[in-house]
């Protein structure tokens, strides 16, 4: 009898550890997603329908979550001082590398960079940009997702229009074409400036009090010869304000005279608004949100639009230069994670030559140099040459743990000269110069 017993016993328990190891199993099973964070926008969206081939291949779910762009920097900024799980992967924005670094909440990638060749496969300007930290220094935080930088829509049919062209040649002496630099830029939106009429020259950002003025003056700054310091040393004094750097901001001011009313916050949505409403002949947005205005049902002049990169400049100096202001993000690893082996799986899948073509296919932006000068690419969208011009000369603002705080102030004291009419330029620009050096060299 006791032996029955010790056998029956033995079959409860071993029942009990199948049952145990199935539910072990199922719960192992239903773990396998990760969360990725980004802010609400199309590339978003489509980063979520390329992540079904992730998880057809891998089993692994992925959910993008949203957060609108007005909020989305403060959102993961609070829950990673929290150090909060929440999300396995942050696809953050490009000056905010820093901070993320500097205070433990990205996952150190360099070896996994150098073990897979990553500084050859993806662009320089985008590896310096999402991926870098501190500059020039060999250690990495983040895979490049979605490269971004501004550029120019324009509508043909106004700019080949006969009447249009004669009187542009009578007046400026040369052909009304896509403008080969700044100068050029500002007799275009003079020539078509015609408020009376509800027209406007020109659709560039304003200050919404953050970001917008700055992406915009920075690489006016750059193009004319200045710069925002010296990265690597944090000198401010005597690089940004120059007059180089001011003569930047005088060309900025001259071309805001030609927007529409109530431009003085405009940023993305104004800008491609304005294009989209028929009211002015060219626009300056982030390529991220330029397929809109090759899209018929958003775009009613979608069939006559096309594209640039921002111009170059010859400087005082005689040198010619040309840059676009940097947007985009990189994709790193949370620390706080549980699922780092999960993401990694993501990582390895996301970089591959097939993906990367597919995500620019389908509205991503790709870095990667083979995606960049495939055919297949440049003839995908309307928009994609000059995003791969673009994707060349872009440059970003400062990747420094108190960047939002440099934004602001460079947001405040540049946006008193070229929106609020207050003072001259090299006054803004010595403004902002002591204020970022207390914050820079405290």
């Amino acid at each position: 009898m006791k032996k029955v017993l010790l056998l029956a016993l033995a079959l409860i328990l071993s029942v009990s550890f199948v049952f145990a190891g199935g539910e072990q199993e199922a719960a192992a099973d239903e773990d396998q997603f990760i969360t990725i964070h980004w802010a609400q926008w199309a590339p978003a969206d489509a980063l979520q329908k390329l992540c079904e081939d992730f998880t057809a291949e891998t089993g692994i779910d992925v959910i993008v979550e949203q957060t609108p762009w007005e909020t989305f920097v403060q959102k993961y900024n609070v829950e990673m001082i929290a150090r909060s799980d929440a999300w396995d992967i942050i696809i953050g924005d490009s000056q905010d590398l820093g901070n993320m670094a500097d205070s433990g909440h990205y996952v150190d990638l360099t070896d996994y960079f150098n073990e897979n060749d990553l500084v050859n496969k993806f662009t320089d300007s985008s590896i310096a940009a999402y991926a870098e930290y501190p500059a020039k220094s060999g250690k990495y935080w983040g895979i490049p997702a979605e490269g971004d930088c501004l550029g120019w829509a324009y509508r043909t049919d106004l700019f080949e229009d006969p009447t249009n062209a004669k009187a542009f040649m009578d007046k400026y002496g040369y052909k009304l074409d896509v403008p080969k630099n700044w100068d050029e830029m500002l007799d275009i939106a003079e020539f078509f400036d015609d408020p009376d009429n509800g027209f406007y020259g020109i659709s560039i950002y304003g200050d919404n009090g953050y970001d917008s003025l700055v992406m915009f003056a920075e690489q006016m700054i750059w193009t004319y010869g200045g710069d925002l310091g010296d990265y690597s040393t944090g000198q401010v004094l005597g690089i940004l304000n120059t007059p180089e750097s001011a003569e930047g901001l005088k060309m900025y001011k001259e071309l805001f005279q030609y927007v529409p009313p109530a431009f003085n916050d405009a940023f993305f949505v104004k800008a491609n608004d304005a294009f989209t409403a028929g009211i002015v002949p060219m626009t300056c947005n982030f390529y991220g949100f330029l397929p809109a205005l090759a899209n018929k049902a958003t775009n009613p002049y979608a069939d006559g639009t096309d594209y640039f990169a921002c111009p170059p400049q010859k400087g005082a100096d005689g040198v010619v230069r040309q840059f676009s202001a940097l947007g985009g993000q990189g994709a790193s690893i949370v620390s706080y994670s549980d699922k780092k082996d999960l993401s990694m799986k993501w990582i390895d899948w996301f970089i591959r030559d097939e993906v990367q073509m597919k995500w620019a296919s389908i509205g991503g932006y790709s870095c990667l140099k083979t995606v960049l000068e495939s055919d297949t690419f440049l003839n995908a969208a309307p928009f994609n040459p000059s995003f791969a011009e673009s994707l060349n000369i872009m440059k970003d603002f400062w990747s420094h743990p108190d960047y939002g705080e440099l934004m602001e102030i460079a947001s405040r004291t540049l946006g008193n000269y070229i929106i609020r009419d207050n003072g001259t330029a090299e006054e803004a620009l010595q403004a902002c110069a002591d204020e970022w050096d207390a914050v820079i060299n405290k």
